[in-house]
């Protein structure tokens, strides 16, 4: 068996990846891409190369790490190296825009949204938007950046006092506001590019959700009136949808292994897909609570490709 080698930024969110690695016995090798080198005039090394790159890196103060990776994935596939979640993947891991347009082509329906550079342009914009809308970062994760405005003199007034950050890549986005009566979006979780189950997610205290660090036991248990709120993410048992197959061809045609995709539903029962996480991550209290274990099948999925002779990946 050869090696795999995990790329990213983040060793909180690696570590249960490397753990259940360990217990299956895949010898890998940790890259994390903060910053570093690529010899360019070198082969790289034998092996499978899974990249865990996120959007939402430059919050941990690992601004160019994207951009790091995005020149290692080249490097690496243009030696013929076998890249889970390559170049195509990063490149919708780090842009909605790219995200929305190559989800429309597959009939996902996606909420109406105008990019915008720059405050004059992006007020313009907001003039063509029914109100309410929201503001969010191009490149962004864990729902930063999102932002409510119910008219477009509110949003005049947050950017007047510097109440809105710019996203890092300049891109800002104006989408309408999908309301969903029960305060939930969906996340399906996808491995080897197939569905694996789907979580239902508690929105109603905001936007800055990851399902690897929200959650926590403090969550469950309220000691002012001894009452136990729902929890913040919940696996839906049995969940079905026409959008399952939808999302798989969608992965497959832009060469995503694994994924996590967030739709919303409105009132009507429309169903509207705003975001694809290829830097997957899963909760682990609803895990244990539905006895389905994400990283575990990930990591099996993963000893599978090492496991593959090198004329097959």
């Amino acid at each position: 068996m050869s090696k795999l080698y995990i790329i990213h930024e983040n060793d909180e969110w690696t570590a249960p990846l490397k753990a259940a690695l360990e217990e299956q016995g895949v010898p890998h090798e940790d890259w994390h891409l903060d910053r570093g080198v690529v010899p360019l005039d070198e082969a790289p090394p034998e092996g499978v190369f899974y990249n865990r790159m996120s959007a939402s890196s430059h919050s941990r103060g690992h601004r160019y790490a994207p951009e790091l990776t995005a020149a290692t994935i080249e490097w690496l596939e243009s030696n013929n190296r076998r890249v889970l979640n390559g170049t195509r993947a990063l490149q919708l891991e780090v842009s909605k825009v790219a995200q929305y347009q190559a989800l429309k082509q597959f009939d996902i329906k996606v909420p109406r949204t105008i990019a915008a550079v720059g405050e004059e342009e992006l007020l313009a914009a907001a003039e063509k938007m029914p109100t309410p809308f929201i503001t969010k970062h191009n490149r962004a994760g864990k729902g930063l950046g999102v932002h409510r405005f119910d008219s477009v003199d509110a949003l005049k007034r947050a950017l007047d006092q510097k109440e809105i950050e710019p996203s890092v890549d300049g891109i800002m986005l104006l989408q309408e506001y999908i309301a969903a009566p029960d305060q939930t979006i969906t996340r399906c979780e996808f491995i080897g590019g197939k569905f694996m189950y789907a979580v239902r997610v508690d929105t109603s205290e905001g936007f800055e959700l990851c399902p690897a660090d929200a959650c926590q036991i403090s969550d469950q248990f309220c000691p002012t009136d001894g009452s136990t709120p729902k929890a913040k993410f919940e696996i839906i048992s049995d969940f079905t949808s026409p959008m399952i197959k939808k999302y798989e061809n969608f992965l497959q045609a832009n060469n995503i292994a694994f994924a996590g995709i967030e739709h919303i539903t409105d009132a009507n029962g429309v169903s509207f897909t705003y975001d694809v996480n290829t830097n997957t991550n899963y909760n682990p209290q609803a895990e244990e609570q539905a006895q389905l274990f994400g990283m575990k099948q990930l990591a099996a999925e993963l000893k599978q490709e090492l496991l593959q002779p090198q004329s097959l990946r």
